[in-house]
């Protein structure tokens, strides 16, 4: 059986989110189209679209009407099935925005239950008894309490979600999810009947995605990390409605297109990051941009760009990433929002000039960060290549007539290993 009309509309809540959940889709086989807000114009000839939005850190009303307006355009495409991504580490405050925007999604498409699972074992995220893990430390123990957005100062993700819902929060715990997705639909029905409407699925392995990826067939939304998309692809492919696989991995042919320069950019401070930036200027060359000096209206911007030029023949690395001290003093000078959005501000302007000067190949470290460059570029829609590391692909920014723009490597804060940006690089096509 074909189909004329995408399977699965996401709705992720910042932009290297949707690029990690379009990752996973692609390596299950649909094919996958990640749009940079709602687009203008109808999506034709894929099985799944990720509609990237800016909503995880905005105020809980804003992001639940941006939600249900990508919402609507997806149904308006005719998805058969929704998900809505969020951090594989939860982030959010107790005001939200996980709870207020998946119910209202739930409202929207009159379902009475949703699992909610963040688990992302491939990257070291886990859920156990309700319990959020990063490696082998809880999640408030594993740096995410420091986060200067959304510190995440509670584990116990029941708690957490119940502080942010208005309905009630439950649990199917790993008992139930290692008996197979029969287990599971028995335990979401009585869930159903104790009147919980949004619940903590404990996951510790693939096999966990997979089976509750199946339990959820026929539901309309589903929400989680992009791990839990593992097991979706399944039921559609059980409904004879996934026909060509192969093309999901012929996403970004045209890169040849493209200049061969490239350069990384990185806004966010994780400790991932910190480590990758140290491993390139050990290796390569770099610039800092200095938040205070920004604040001081030094031209921070003309001299990443003199500086790139000097380097053409090689990547340069451009970053404000900075060690959790130092983030404070900033903060603490400038305040949280404007500090971010200075360093925001000058990396989107920095991406616009490179690609000016012919850089074509951009590696972008940071959610933030990456959805303030997209938007800087006016970026309408990426395909979605093959993975570099766990939850990073490759990918292809297209015009509105499918035309290369550029290529990008969109990465989460603490996602990659040490070399990623070298690696990223190499997969985009870069000379470095």
């Amino acid at each position: 059986m074909t189909h004329d009309t995408p399977l699965l509309g996401c709705i992720a809540d910042d932009f290297t989110g949707a690029t990690d959940l379009a990752n996973m889709l692609v390596r299950e086989g649909m094919r996958t189209i990640q749009t940079i807000g709602i687009p203008a114009a109808p999506v034709r000839g894929v099985d799944a679209i990720v509609v990237a939005l800016k909503s995880r850190t905005i105020p809980a009303d804003e992001a639940v009407a941006q939600s249900l307006a990508a919402l609507q355009w997806l149904q308006d495409q005719g998805c058969r099935q929704f998900f809505f991504k969020y951090c594989s580490t939860f982030d959010s405050t107790d005001a939200g925005n996980i709870g207020p925007v998946a119910e209202a999604l739930q409202k929207a498409l009159g379902t009475d239950l949703a699992i909610a699972c963040p688990a992302f074992p491939e990257n070291g995220r886990t859920v156990y008894r309700g319990h959020l893990f990063v490696h082998d430390l809880l999640l408030n123990e594993s740096g995410m309490q420091n986060h200067p957005l959304t510190p995440m100062r509670d584990a116990n993700l029941v708690r957490v979600l119940q502080r942010q819902s208005t309905g009630k929060v439950g649990l199917i715990g790993t008992t139930d999810v290692s008996r197979g997705p029969i287990a599971v639909r028995e335990r979401m029905a009585a869930l159903r009947k104790e009147g919980v409407t949004l619940a903590i699925a404990d996951a510790i392995a693939d096999k966990d995605l997979y089976t509750l990826g199946e339990a959820c067939a026929g539901m309309p939304l589903v929400t989680g990390g992009s791990g839990v998309a593992l097991g979706l692809p399944g039921n559609f492919r059980r409904a004879h409605l996934l026909v060509d696989e192969g093309a999901a991995m012929r996403a970004i042919e045209g890169l040849d297109s493209l200049s061969p320069r490239g350069a990384v950019l990185a806004g966010s401070a994780s400790q991932a990051t910190q480590g990758q930036v140290a491993h390139w200027i050990a290796r390569h060359p770099a610039l800092r941009i200095d938040p205070l000096a920004l604040a001081r209206g030094e031209n921070l911007v003309q001299r990443a760009l003199d500086f790139a030029q000097a380097h053409a023949g090689q990547a340069v690395l451009i970053y404000a990433t900075a060690a959790l001290d130092e983030v404070q003093a900033v903060q603490a000078q400038l305040g949280v929002e404007r500090a971010g959005h200075l360093v925001e501000q000058a990396l989107s302007a920095i991406a616009k000039g490179l690609h000016r000067q012919g850089v074509a190949r951009l590696v972008i470290a940071g959610g933030e960060t990456s959805g303030a460059v997209v938007q800087a570029l006016d970026v309408r829609a990426l395909r979605i290549g093959p993975q570099i590391d766990p939850g990073v692909p490759a990918t292809l920014a297209v015009d509105a007539d499918g035309r290369p723009h550029c290529a990008l490597a969109l990465k989460s804060g603490n996602f990659g290993t040490v070399d990623f940006f070298e690696k990223a690089l190499r997969a985009l096509g870069a000379a470095h």
